[in-house]
């Protein structure tokens, strides 16, 4: 079945006879698929030569001209290959090629114009001329492949309109590039299609237009019958063109596929990145922050002091020495702090901590650095220093602000302030201009507080004991030189050693046996004392696994600080030691002072509730000399209560003594707790306690603090100096829990 051709096979006017044709309905609507395909991939091409990278929307560019120009050129081929005339026609394979390499053209203008940022009037008329025009050179130069004698005759009119047809598809196929950026990639895909249907059936109109402009005179012949010709070549170039446009679309595809998840990583690397450097900027915060109070930590304090010293010697060389730059560090302390924390709880003390930096930071100058380097410590530095009257004058308005009342929660809390003053560069080495500040504050303290003192030299005597004991605490574990000495517990009703309790000692090579009150306090200051309160607790696992292989098993007691109770892994790590050793959890008992177990009631729970939960026995010590609230020891699951040993020096001469310690020993009893008497040293104490119902004693009377070789050969029968005489049997007899 064939279309006859609409136009007259002969012209009235002149007598002109013209050849009929004819269109093969199959090769048309093949090119109309071929057309409306190729629109489809050139829409999807118009994103990919926006991409970012230059060069590789430079590719897509290239290798999408050639695959749309060939689409758009093989539509028009096959367009070519269905019309027909009673004679054999064939296309001169030059012009075929030139009509090709025009498509391939005019498809680059078209996404050329589509990778531009935006769509003016004037960019669209350009482009829709340039593109029309390359169109018409397509498809004229097409049919000049046709190679007649006599020539063809064009229809002016036609040629006219089939031109328009061209420039105005031209313009609707940028316009629906441009459109078709504002819609999401949902909806996409459904108004893409739309757009290359309509595309597709302009291309065809304009196509089919041009193709009726043309007439063929009667009797003319074909003189290229012999070039590209038949059927066969159209299919194959309609396959080999659907197969290219085809990979073009699988490719552009995968690419936008690909370009999606690279934007999706590439937006949650952004936020990973912003969050990075948020997590960064709290941790650089929180390294050089103080939590409680906001103000500057020890660190970033040393790091501005060391600028500031830099300064101040690079000024001292430039300028004469008189009038060399100062700077000063004054060091507070604040006087009375810990009875507040004692007797008002941490939560009080903390807010007293935030209202006394406040007003630090308040009295100081803009250019003067304030930190908290500890506890209740602070640091100021003060920089271009006038002379000393500044230093004094600052020091006077610190203790000034530090002396008025404060209003914690309805709580009127009194304290005051003690500061020190150094300056460089007058005093001394400027690596210890800090350990001479708090020289200076700890003589103003000695005192009487709530004053300041200036750096002498005679201060640094103390200062640099203090450092270097400080210095030699660091090292004494590694280097072997602490110690547990063990005083045994007795039973008060059968006089038998019901355990030992282990105390702490220093052997200092230069200094001998360090007693704790002094070395306990340093480690404390300088944060050394989780380190020594973890060696005390694997020693006594070690030394109790010792005894237990000679036969000896022993319960024994350490004391824990504030430090380890507020340590989140203080249970494992007595655990682990228990464990390790192959020691019963219940022959360890933990002391804990009564001011220090009510001072922060909420780590002591959590704490004790741990140690319970994993049958370590527990001891409030030093009952009596703190405020315990019944309601809170009634909830602590201890076994035992420990008598200060201040009730027990006066309790042969004083009856309000003897009565503390008949109510503690009867309340302790109510609570099903055990009661120990610390300090017994002397026969009468000893009746006394017994005959209160005291379950054990423990003091000089029965034994001072001995090794544990020393406490091997006790319970092997041999006592030592200053010992009760215990019978060995009766004593073996007991040992065993």
């Amino acid at each position: 079945m064939a279309l006859a051709k609409s136009l007259p096979t002969f012209n009235e006017a002149n007598t002109v006879f013209y050849l009929p044709a004819s269109h093969d309905p199959w090769g048309v609507m093949t090119s109309l698929v071929i057309a409306t395909f190729a629109s489809y991939v050139a829409l999807d091409l118009a994103k990919r030569v926006c991409a970012q990278d230059r060069g590789v929307a430079l590719n897509w560019w290239i290798g999408g001209s050639i695959a749309m120009g060939t689409g758009i050129w093989c539509m028009h081929f096959v367009g070519m290959l269905a019309f027909s005339l009673p004679i054999a026609l064939g296309y001169t394979y030059a012009l075929t090629v030139a009509s090709w390499i025009a498509g391939i053209a005019v498809s680059a203008v078209a996404l050329h114009v589509a990778s531009s940022g935006s769509l003016t009037w004037q960019r669209l008329a350009g482009g829709a001329l340039a593109m029309g025009l390359g169109i018409c050179a397509m498809h004229y130069t097409g049919m000049a492949a046709l190679d007649m004698a006599p020539g063809i005759v064009w229809n002016p009119l036609l040629v006219a309109c089939s031109g328009l047809i061209a420039v105005g598809a031209s313009a609707a196929a940028l316009l629906i590039f441009f459109w078709l950026r504002k819609v999401n990639d949902k909806q996409g895909r459904m108004y893409q299609g739309i757009a290359a249907l309509v595309m597709g059936c302009a291309i065809c109109g304009m196509h089919y237009t041009a193709m009726a402009a043309a007439s063929f005179p009667s009797g003319a012949i074909c003189l290229s019958v012999n070039a590209l010709a038949g059927n066969s070549l159209g299919a194959l170039i309609a396959l080999s063109s659907l197969a290219l446009l085809a990979m073009t679309l699988f490719t552009s595809t995968h690419d936008a596929r690909m370009q999606s998840k690279t934007a999706l990583l590439a937006s949650s690397l952004k936020v990973a990145n912003a969050q990075l450097q948020t997590v960064n900027g709290e941790l650089q915060r929180r390294a050089f922050m103080d939590p409680l109070t906001g103000l500057p930590n020890r660190v970033l304090f040393e790091d501005r002091l060391m600028h500031s010293l830099r300064r101040v010697d690079r000024a001292a060389e430039s300028v004469a020495q008189r009038n060399a730059e100062k700077i000063a560090v004054l060091f507070v302390d604040l006087d009375g702090f810990k009875t507040v924390n004692d007797s008002l709880g941490h939560a009080v003390g903390d807010e007293v901590l935030k209202e006394a930096s406040l007003r630090l930071r308040v009295a100081a100058r803009d250019s003067d650095t304030v930190a908290r380097i500890g506890g209740d410590e602070f640091v100021l530095l003060m920089e271009d220093v006038g002379s000393m009257a500044d230093c004094v004058t600052l020091a006077r308005r610190l203790i000034e602000v530090l002396a008025r009342p404060f209003d914690i929660g309805g709580r009127r809390v009194e304290i005051s302030g003690s500061v020190g003053i150094v300056t460089y560069p007058d005093h001394g080495e400027k690596d210890k201009l800090v350990a001479h500040a708090d020289a200076a504050m700890y003589e103003a303290k000695r005192a009487g507080g709530n004053n300041y003192a200036l750096f002498e030299s005679h201060m640094d005597a103390g200062a640099l004991e203090q450092l270097s004991m400080q210095n030699d605490l660091r090292h004494a574990v590694e280097l072997g030189q602490l110690q547990l000495y063990y005083q045994p517990k007795i039973d008060g009703r059968l006089g038998q050693i019901r355990g030992v309790e282990a105390l702490l000692r220093w052997n200092h090579p230069e200094h001998g046996i360090v007693s704790p009150g002094v070395f306990i306090p340093i480690a404390e200051r300088f944060g050394l004392i989780n380190s020594l309160g973890n060696w005390v607790i694997n020693e006594a696992c070690r030394q109790m696994q010792a005894w237990a292989r000679d036969g000896l098993r022993m319960r024994m007691a350490i004391n824990l600080s504030a430090h380890q109770l507020r340590q989140d892994e203080l249970v494992e790590r007595i655990e682990q030691a228990l464990t390790r050793n192959h020691i019963a959890p219940s022959q360890l008992l933990c002391e804990i002072t009564e001011s220090v177990a009510m001072k922060d009631i909420k780590a002591t729970q959590r704490a004790f509730e741990g140690l319970a939960r994993i049958g370590v026995y527990l001891s409030i010590d030093d009952f009596g000399t703190g405020y315990s609230s019944l309601s809170y020891l009634r909830q602590l699951p201890a076994r035992q209560l420990k008598i200060d040993r201040s009730f027990v020096g006066d309790v042969e001469e004083s009856g309000d003594a003897r009565a503390i310690v008949s109510a503690v020993i009867q309340l302790a009893h109510a609570l099903g707790l055990r009661v120990v008497a610390e300090g017994v040293e002397t026969v009468g104490q000893r009746d006394i306690l017994v005959g209160l119902g005291c379950d054990e004693l423990q003091g000089f009377y029965f034994a001072k603090p001995m090794t544990a070789d020393t406490l091997q050969a006790w319970a092997d029968g041999r006592k030592p100096a200053n010992a009760v005489d215990f019978s060995p049997s009766v004593m073996h007899d007991n040992l065993t829990i």
